[in-house]
């Protein structure tokens, strides 16, 4: 059996990561710091945790499902003990984009990183829609990049993103830099403060007199039917009048060079803030 050594095990995404492993083809070895997520683990999963040494002796691949600001630190305490050949696998590329991993030219360094469920998606249950984050029940696409080492390599790092990340719909290919454009550029600076703003606008028009709830029903609605028509879910076109607003709204709502976002140093400072 392939051996992982998941680093973080006993965190929020760690105890994630090895619910999936569990009922996997791989055996992994379980290292978590804290004395609440060995807890965690063995309450949730029935699973000890082990010492970091041993857990890195035969391991295949080494996932660190920590936060982006410790990765740098964890990589770094644990280098020399990652055994030739082995896979260092990141869950972000924020501290692999950042330069924060070790150099060390006989290892593989390979961010995996979860899309999350979609919005549109086909799933036939309640349960399965309301698994939002994913990695339970919904299917959602991940996107990979093999930052170094042997081609060969991409392989099997794309098997254990598939495997933690499960059920996993498509799997995409991109580099770290790509990667870096997703999130934090796209998902996170544009998509999260848009979003954040709508639901400003939303308490907005609360506060002017509109019930909550049907504000929220109207917002909520109306996001569904205008994404699945921007995003081409479904064949349509919009009014003429919604049209006309966006056409009068865009300029107010945004600044003429906002896709700067996505300009080389933006991304590099977001992640610097970041990590």
């Amino acid at each position: 059996m392939t051996k992982i050594a998941l680093f973080g095990a006993g965190g929020k995404m760690g105890v994630r990561l090895s619910r999936n492993l569990a009922s996997s083809e791989f055996q992994t070895a379980h290292v978590e710091v804290s004395e609440e997520g060995r807890e965690r683990l063995k309450a949730e999963l029935g699973i000890t945790c082990q010492d970091p040494d041993a857990a890195l002796e035969g391991a295949r691949v080494v996932v660190l499902a920590v936060p982006d600001t410790v990765i740098g630190k964890v990589a770094k305490a644990i280098i020399d003990k990652v055994p030739s050949g082995a896979i260092v696998m990141c869950l972000d590329a924020a501290a692999p984009f950042a330069g924060h991993l070790p150099k060390r030219d006989d290892v593989t360094y390979f961010v995996s990183h979860p899309c999350h469920p979609p919005i549109f998606n086909n799933e036939d249950s309640t349960e399965d829609r309301k698994d939002h984050f994913g990695g339970v029940s919904a299917r959602q696409g991940i996107v990979n990049a093999l930052m170094q080492g042997p081609e060969a390599d991409y392989a099997l790092g794309e098997k254990v993103g598939k495997t933690i990340f499960a059920p996993v719909a498509r799997s995409h290919r991109v580099t770290v830099e790509q990667m870096a454009l997703l999130e934090p550029g796209l998902s996170e600076t544009v998509c999260a403060s848009l979003l954040d703003i709508m639901r400003e606008a939303m308490d907005e028009v609360v506060a002017r007199g509109v019930p909550k709830e049907a504000a929220r029903d109207f917002l909520l609605g109306h996001m569904n039917i205008l994404g699945a028509v921007i995003f081409g879910e479904v064949e349509g076109v919009f009014s003429d009048a919604c049209n006309k607003a966006i056409e009068f709204g865009k300029p107010v709502l945004m600044k003429d060079d906002w896709k700067r976002v996505f300009d080389p140093d933006e991304i590099a400072a977001s992640i610097q803030r970041i990590t």
